[in-house]
């Protein structure tokens, strides 16, 4: 839940690194939340017999939306690509191929343009 609230909480910082951790983390616990809005949404729905609360889920993407794209960059970042490599993705079949091993690809080990490596942050905290 950390990952999650510390990507919330660097809602428009497309700046600086994000671990490996910190994204598929982020994605995990935010495709929970949609699934969840998106179940209420339905349920509150049949419920009252109107539409009106897919509002629900439809805000809470919009919500996430920034939050999304920001740690997509700073992802990116860490491996020492350039945030318009998100753009990969709109290739069909091939670009979500690519994006996906860009994403689990491992950090640099040093710090780059993007910044420091977040890895030598969290190996400092222990000590």
């Amino acid at each position: 839940m950390k990952w999650y609230l510390k990507v919330f909480r660097q809602y428009s910082d497309f700046k600086g690194r994000a671990r490996r951790k910190e994204y598929f983390m982020f994605g995990l616990i935010n495709a929970i939340f949609s699934i969840c809005c998106m179940l209420l949404s339905f349920c509150l729905s049949n419920w009252l017999e109107t539409p009106a609360f897919i509002g629900i889920y439809v805000l809470y993407m919009l919500a996430s939306l920034l939050p999304s794209l920001a740690v997509s960059v700073r992802r990116l970042h860490d491996i020492g690509k350039s945030g318009w490599m998100l753009l990969v993705g709109f290739i069909p079949l091939v670009g979500s191929i690519w994006m996906l091993i860009l994403l689990i690809t491992d950090s640099e080990p040093s710090d780059n343009q993007y910044g420091p490596n977040p890895k030598e942050d969290v190996v400092l905290e222990h000590i």
